[in-house]
């Protein structure tokens, strides 16, 4: 009977736990994919962010796109980028080193934005 307690002792410690963890910095690790067609151009993207610190990210960026030139569709493209950004508990947000990017967090909604790039997360 006394380890039934102490287990429901730590389950509900756990639980308390979880509730005060922060839900945005959670949310973060996983891969996020944004579309965009315009005059120029059509691209994907794949975002890819890893955990590698307490409050440091590695963002993994593939884009594929296609130019566009008087209204041909040209041949896919491809480009790499790795970024390295810190995340700020209090604003909840990210910001990539080197170029200053602000990255803000949307766990409840599913998505992030960089700029005015949505990239929705991949639940796969």
């Amino acid at each position: 009977m006394k380890n039934y307690r102490i287990i429901a002792l730590l389950v509900i410690l756990f639980n308390l736990s979880a509730c005060r963890r922060d839900k945005s910095r959670t949310f973060l690790p996983g891969t996020y994919i944004s579309s965009a067609v315009g005059e120029f151009s059509k691209a994907d993207d794949t975002l890819i962010v890893e955990s590698s610190a307490e409050n440091q990210f590695m963002l993994h960026r593939r884009t594929g796109f296609n130019r566009i030139e008087n209204g041909k569709i040209g041949k896919r493209e491809y480009e790499t980028e790795e970024w390295r950004a810190t995340y700020d508990p209090a604003t909840k947000t990210l910001l990539e080193n080197r170029k200053g990017k602000l990255i803000t967090i949307y766990p409840d909604s599913g998505y992030l934005l960089i700029g005015k790039r949505k990239y929705q997360k991949d639940v796969r």
